[in-house]
């Protein structure tokens, strides 16, 4: 490798859309960057975990809505180099359905949640409208 290359840090994430009765859960973002925009819930994923884990752990750490990793479905895996602002981050993103009753309430890194259209979300942060709409074409 010569001096001119650098070595690029890659942070590993994953994030989830979570369908109850037509509507996605969603967090709004309470730190830069994106603050006060809609997300999906997510985060990093930590040593040890499979991305499949931390999509389960960080939907219940960000929304107290419990879900068994094994109900989640791969949507994707979102690479971009420019999807955010902070840095490269890569992001496995997960599909799972919970029950009409599923209730949420924001815990960890949310400022709030809010169960929005999943054909109508609004403007989401980072490339998330890109996921939901990759999901949306799976839920159905």
């Amino acid at each position: 490798m010569s001096t001119e290359e650098q070595i690029e840090t890659i942070r590993f994430t994953a994030d989830v859309v979570c369908v109850r009765a037509g509507a996605v859960l969603l967090i709004e973002r309470g730190w830069p960057p994106h603050k006060g925009q809609f997300a999906l819930p997510g985060g990093h994923v930590d040593p040890g975990e499979t991305s499949r884990t931390a999509a389960a752990r960080e939907l219940r750490e960000e929304t107290g809505v419990d879900v068994d990793p094994d109900d989640l479905t791969l949507i994707g895996v979102y690479d971009d180099p420019g999807r955010d602002p902070r840095g490269r981050y890569v992001t496995a993103a997960y599909l799972v359905t919970v029950p009409a009753g599923t209730t949420a309430r924001a815990g960890d890194d949310a400022a709030a949640v809010r169960w929005l259209p999943l054909d109508a979300p609004g403007r989401l942060a980072f490339d998330h409208g890109q996921i939901v709409t990759a999901a949306r074409s799976r839920h159905r």
